[in-house]
C-alpha cells in the first residue's frame, strides 16, 4: 500500500524550509552586533561591578573590600543632592527641549525649500563639541569680557556661572541648544510618517492648523514622543563633559549631577570603588526611566500598531 503526499503539503514543506533558512541567516547577521555589544557593553559592565566591591586608587593593587565603597556612597550626604541635581536636569531639559523639537520639527516637516535649508541650519549646534560649545558660552557670558560687556547691555553683564541659580539656568539653556535640533530630526521624520488624507479631512471638516495639531498630530506623535524621551533622559543621565568644562559641578554643587560626581571621586579623590558604585546608580536608574516609558508607551506590540495605521 503507498502513501502519496497532497500537492498543498509538498508546496508548504519548501517553503517552510526557505522560512527556517532565512530566519537563520538574519539571525547569524546579528552576531556582529551582538559581539559588540558583549565587548562594550556587557564586559566593561561587569568589570565596573567588581569595582564596586572594591577598593583601588587606580594605579595600585585591587583589594576585594565587600560593601565598603556602596555603604560609603549611600550614606554620603552629598549622593541625595547629586541625585536632586540630576532628575531637575533631565526634568527641566525635558521641559525645554521637548515642546521646541516638536514645533520645530513640524515646521520643517514642511516641503517648501527654505524649510530644508533652515533643518541644515538647526541641525549646525549638534556637530560641535560640547567641550567646545561649553568654552564659547563661557568666554560669552563672562561679565568682564564677555557678550554683555562688549555690546554694553547691563542685563546680560551677570555673573552668570558664580550665582547657584543662574549657572543651572546657563546648564540647561546650553543643553537644550545643543540637542533640540536632534530631536526636532526625530519629530520631523514622525510628522512626515502621518497620512496626508488625515489633514486633508480634518480640513475639509472646518479644523484650522491649531485644531489639526492637537487632534492629529500630538497623538500620531505618540510612540515618537516616548522614543525621544526616552533618548533625551538617557542623555541627561550622562551629561560630563559640557557641565565639567562651563561649571566644573559648581557653584556650591549647584550643577554637580552624578556623572561629576562620579569623576570627581573616581579622577579627583582616587577613590575608584564609590566612583563606580555610582556608575552603577546611574545605569540602574536609566534602566528603571526607560522600563517606565516603555510602560508608559503600552510596550511594542501597541507602537508597531500605531506604526501600521500611520504607514
Amino acid at each position: 500500500m503507498s502513501t502519496t503526499l497532497a500537492p498543498s503539503a509538498t508546496r508548504r514543506a519548501p517553503a517552510a524550509t526557505t522560512r527556517s533558512r532565512r530566519s537563520v541567516g538574519l539571525a547569524w547577521l546579528a552576531v556582529p552586533a551582538l559581539l559588540f555589544f558583549i565587548a562594550f557593553g556587557v564586559i566593561p559592565l561587569v568589570g565596573v561591578l567588581v569595582l564596586s566591591f572594591s577598593t583601588w586608587d587606580g594605579i595600585g593593587e585591587i583589594s576585594f573590600s565587600g560593601l565598603t565603597s556602596w555603604r560609603a556612597v549611600l550614606s554620603d550626604p552629598g549622593l541625595p543632592h547629586a541625585l536632586w541635581v540630576t532628575f531637575l536636569v533631565i526634568a527641566l531639559s525635558w521641559l525645554v527641549q521637548t515642546p521646541a523639537s516638536i514645533l520645530l520639527g513640524v515646521f520643517l516637516a514642511g516641503r517648501q525649500r527654505y524649510r530644508a535649508v533652515l533643518s541644515v541650519l538647526y541641525f549646525i549646534p549638534l556637530l560641535l563639541s560640547s567641550a567646545a560649545i561649553a568654552i564659547t558660552y563661557k568666554a560669552l557670558l563672562d561679565p568682564n569680557f564677555g557678550l554683555g560687556a562688549g555690546l554694553n547691555i547691563p542685563i546680560l553683564v551677570q555673573d552668570w556661572l558664580g550665582d547657584p541659580v543662574l549657572a543651572f539656568g546657563v546648564v540647561i539653556f546650553v543643553v537644550s541648544w545643543q540637542f533640540i535640533p536632534f530631536h526636532s530630526l526625530i519629530y520631523q521624520g514622525g510628522v512626515r510618517q502621518i497620512p496626508r488624507s488625515m489633514f486633508e479631512a480634518a480640513e475639509m471638516d472646518g479644523a484650522g492648523r491649531v485644531r489639526r495639531f492637537f487632534s492629529i498630530t500630538l497623538p500620531q506623535l505618540k510612540y515618537t514622543i516616548i522614543t525621544s524621551s526616552t533618548l533625551m533622559i538617557a542623555g541627561s543621565l550622562t551629561f560630563f563633559d559640557l557641565i565639567f568644562v562651563l561649571t566644573a559641578g559648581g557653584p556650591a554643587d549647584a550643577t554637580r549631577v552624578l556623572a561629576v560626581d562620579m569623576w570627581k571621586r573616581g579622577w579627583q579623590a582616587s577613590l575608584m570603588g564609590p566612583a563606580s558604585a555610582i556608575a552603577l546608580i546611574l545605569v540602574l536608574v536609566g534602566l528603571a526611566v526607560a522600563l517606565l516609558l516603555r510602560r508608559v508607551g503600552g510596550g511594542s506590540a501597541n507602537a508597531g500598531a500605531s506604526q501600521q495605521e500611520g504607514a
